[in-house]
């Protein structure tokens, strides 16, 4: 079931509900580029299990509208809150894929971790997706601006790019076209908007403020955040528990699909 939750006048964000009826609620939130069926095989399965599944398009990616404001990560944790208030979400797992793994995170430090009994960070984006002063992990700031400005002079060939580094392992030509597409779905300004949030912004100050049982899932080969940013996590999150996935790459949620779900069942039920 979708629908639009309303966040900001004349702003709506689009949610898929699957199994609104579940034993127990899992909240999604897709990395950059794409939208929230960037988790379909999440969702082919979990529901079928007894599980409430719900995917949020971020704002300006898949089907929610896309502003030419408010891409922060402030504004997208705010954006989260919205929808919790409005679904009436409560002791549910809230978790969240690269970016969207770093507005979980801001999320649980913005909003005290409104109604999360649970945290589940799948190659997350944190603490900083880009390498800074004492910690030199995740991509060179440069990286990401060139990123950004192929963003505005050659999407199409920016998202093939970067589809080429998100896996590890092989993928056949009709699922690398079905995931440029997820891509292709999001406005222009927003890709750019949001990839510059990711370059400028960090979290070191919001990982100590998460208490809740976290799950941290990363593969060993990830080029898009690299491993070590898991390990940085570990450390930094109280009642953390690290799990790599040792044949992924940033895309591990397909990767290593069965072991991915069989995980994040096993933490939930804990």
């Amino acid at each position: 079931m979708g629908y639009y939750v309303i966040v900001e006048p004349n702003i709506k964000i689009y949610i898929e509900d699957l199994n609104p009826e579940g034993k127990k609620t899992i909240l999604f939130i897709h990395g950059w580029p794409a939208n929230h069926k960037l988790f379909e095989y999440q969702f082919d399965q979990l529901p079928q299990m007894g599980y409430r599944c719900i995917g949020v398009d971020i704002r300006g990616f898949g089907n929610s509208d896309k502003p030419w404001k408010g891409y922060s990560y402030n504004r997208l944790a705010d954006d989260i809150r919205c929808i919790v208030e409005t679904l009436r979400l409560q002791d549910f797992t809230l978790a969240g894929h690269s970016v969207g793994g770093a507005i979980a995170i801001r999320y649980m430090a913005r909003h005290n971790g409104y109604g999360v009994s649970k945290l589940a960070l799948f190659a997350a984006a944190a603490p900083s997706f880009t390498k800074v002063p004492g910690f030199p992990y995740g991509l060179n700031k440069e990286d990401v601006t060139k990123i950004i400005q192929d963003t505005y002079n050659d999407r199409p060939k920016m998202l093939q790019g970067f589809g080429d580094m998100f896996f590890f392992q092989y993928l056949t030509g009709p699922f690398s076209n079905w995931f440029f597409q997820l891509g292709l779905q999001a406005a222009g300004w927003s890709t750019a908007k949001l990839a510059t949030s990711l370059r400028d912004e960090n979290l070191f100050s919001d990982l100590g403020k998460i208490c809740v049982p976290t799950l941290i899932l990363h593969g060993v080969h990830d080029k898009v955040c690299p491993f070590p940013l898991a390990v940085a996590q570990k450390e930094g999150i109280k009642h953390s528990k690290l799990v790599p996935f040792e044949n992924s790459g940033h895309g591990l949620f397909y990767e290593q699909r069965d072991k991915f779900n069989k995980e994040l069942m096993k933490f939930i039920e804990e």
